[in-house]
């Protein structure tokens, strides 16, 4: 349960930092990609439409640990418009570090994770999900 975390923050590669309770009231997803994981490019547009809902949050997280100004050179050349993170928060909450990638978390906006879908993720399938 992440209802509890009120002072959990994660580092952005910019240098600012998320608090986490600042995302309480929206649908979280926190993916997980990687460069040479062609899946993770194809869903990149899908995450950035998702992302200009007002009502979800899209954080990306790096697989391979790439952090800081090579992370958001990295997006960049990727075509990735969504928030990226430095670390990934999975530990924090106790999720388990995807074996198969992409790999989206799926967080209520009480904060709980609802579920982890492995795979690409459309629009569609993610807003059907969380009933938008």
């Amino acid at each position: 349960m992440l209802a509890g975390c009120q002072k959990t923050e994660f580092e952005k590669p910019d240098g600012t930092v998320l608090q986490w309770e600042s995302l309480r009231g929206h649908w979280v997803l926190v993916n997980y990609w990687a460069e040479w994981c062609k899946p993770c490019l194809e869903e990149i547009p899908e995450l950035n439409d998702l992302d200009r809902s007002s009502a979800i949050v899209v954080l990306g997280v790096n697989f391979d640990d790439i952090q800081g100004h090579e992370l958001i050179d990295l997006g960049d050349r990727m075509g990735i418009r969504y928030g990226m993170l430095n670390e990934d928060p999975g530990p924090e909450f106790g999720w388990k570090t995807p074996v198969a990638l992409p790999a989206t978390f799926v967080i209520n906006p009480d904060g709980d994770l609802l579920e982890a879908r492995f795979g690409p993720q459309t629009e569609e399938d993610i807003k059907e999900l969380i009933g938008l």
